[in-house]
């Protein structure tokens, strides 16, 4: 098949993408219309539905993903996606009830002395949820939790890259939603653009920046608001106050986990000056300890070829410019074809290499030092918003000074990713690094049209002040005017 050819038959695929998607959104609305404002009781039967659906085939998804990966940790699997999932369910129900009820507003008295004023949460339609790779369990179900407990429908896109969970996951929805409800589709040849190009009621994309851009740009001629979870270059500061065996401890923990394959993951960190050779030797020594040997199932794969080699490019380029590496699995070899790339550190950094331009994505950690935090500040504040920020530090002050100085998505000190799992806390990033908050309460309100509502009381007072504007009116709006002022 020539180029040509090829051209045709992928604009015949997005044709009849777009067509499938449009055909399940035009069912789920008109379901929504018949329904659009489901009872508490139908709310916690879907996601009971969708706990069920998780505890019945545990093991499937895991192993699908697994197959995706071509070797993940089953482990941080059940852990990071299974466990999140339930979690986030279950709390959702018991505050589910709370975040339903109307809220009431003040009302001017003086005006409107037997009127009043409500807020009542209701659902938005239809939500379309885009997503990654990385963690694709959890970050397609987790929105769904919100979606869900907000009264909502959905249509799910699943990653190019997560083919064997999204055919599971077409296979056993119906068994427990109808598609009126949920419905689950798999990445045929790059149909992203011809989802995003639906009139959702609302958008829900998690992915790069770059692709963030292009389903913003894409939902914008349809007006359909967007939440976009992005990735950037989250940094972790070591002050010198905190002890480094358990900076690097917490650090390296995070670096590994997925392999770096985490959209908070700690991007670069800076150390005191001086704490290189300890921070390369301590780390040296833990991850000897809990990776002997790099094939095992507990060290994650990079997700596909494409994504190995950028990051083996990226990790010569630094090199070539002056980079040192330091390969925490020295003396390992991966077993061919299985993608497992060496956790690796890399001192004497400098922007003008990829790896301090762009999210790594990977176990690749740059180290830079410095000699005093409003150095830090001033570089993590050149560049774009990160989605989060690590700060390490028991001095309060110096704790305060980060958060006032450095903003971010997301924050956790002493550790990393761990106001991630949180779900009473809002995941959400700020500029590049994203727009827009779910997990909890938020994501309830993320989901649901926030609807004001004034109720006319038994006396009119707008009554008197009808045209021809007379002394009544004008004496009374001067009497108000002196009075609020």
């Amino acid at each position: 098949m020539n180029s040509k050819e090829q051209e045709q038959t992928k604009i015949s695929d997005n044709t009849a993408a777009f067509e499938q998607f449009s055909q399940c959104l035009a069912a789920q609305r008109r379901a929504y219309h018949v329904n659009p404002v489901p009872t508490i009781q139908q709310r916690i039967a879907d996601l009971d539905a969708l706990k069920a659906l998780i505890r019945d085939h545990e093991t499937e998804l895991v192993e699908a993903v697994n197959a995706d990966y071509g070797s993940r940790c089953r482990f941080e699997t059940r852990f990071s996606e299974i466990l999140m999932v339930l979690e986030d369910i279950n709390r959702s129900k018991t505050q589910l009830k709370k975040w339903m009820k109307p809220q009431k507003r003040h009302i001017d008295r003086l005006l409107f002395p037997t009127s009043s004023c409500v807020v009542v949460p209701q659902p938005l339609g239809v939500v379309g949820v885009i997503v990654p790779w990385n963690f694709p369990i959890m970050l397609a179900l987790a929105p769904i939790v919100s979606i869900f407990a907000a009264g909502n429908r959905a249509m799910v896109k699943m990653s190019e890259n997560s083919e064997h969970l999204a055919q599971l996951l077409i296979k056993l929805v119906p068994q427990y939603f109808a598609a009126e409800k949920l419905q689950v589709f798999a990445d045929n040849g790059g149909s992203g653009p011809a989802f995003s190009a639906q009139p959702f009621d609302h958008l829900f994309f998690t992915g790069s920046a770059q692709t963030g851009r292009a389903v913003m740009a894409s939902a914008a001629k349809n007006l359909t608001p967007v939440t976009l979870e992005l990735g950037g270059k989250s940094p972790a500061v070591v002050a010198p106050d905190f002890a480094l065996d358990k900076a690097v401890d917490r650090i390296i923990w995070a670096k590994a986990f997925n392999a770096g394959q985490i959209c908070t993951n700690v991007d670069y960190v800076f150390i005191p000056q001086g704490a290189e050779q300890q921070f390369a030797e301590l780390a040296q020594q833990l991850v000897a300890q809990r990776y002997p040997d790099i094939n095992h199932n507990d060290y994650t794969a990079i997700i596909d070829e494409r994504a190995y080699q950028r990051l083996q490019t990226t990790l010569d380029d630094a090199i070539s410019k002056g980079a040192r590496a330091v390969n925490l699995m020295a003396g390992q070899q991966s077993v061919p074809g299985l993608r497992k790339f060496p956790l690796t550190l890399l001192f004497d950094v400098t922007d003008d290499m990829l790896v301090m331009q762009r999210e790594i994505f990977g176990p690749l950690l740059p180290v830079k030092t410095y000699s005093n935090a409003q150095d830090v500040v001033q570089y993590i504040n050149s560049h774009p918003r990160p989605l989060a920020f690590y700060p390490f530090s028991h001095d309060k002050s110096l704790q305060q000074f980060y958060l006032e100085q450095v903003m971010s998505g997301g924050v956790t000190i002493n550790h990393a990713i761990l106001h991630v799992g949180q779900h009473d806390l809002p995941f959400g990033g700020i500029g590049d690094s994203g727009m827009g908050h779910y997990h909890g309460f938020e994501g309830f309100l993320t989901f649901s049209k926030l609807r004001p509502i004034f109720k006319q009381g038994a006396y009119n007072s707008v009554s008197l002040l009808m045209p021809p504007y007379g002394w009544l009116a004008n004496k009374m709006t001067d009497w108000l005017i002196k009075f609020k002022g």
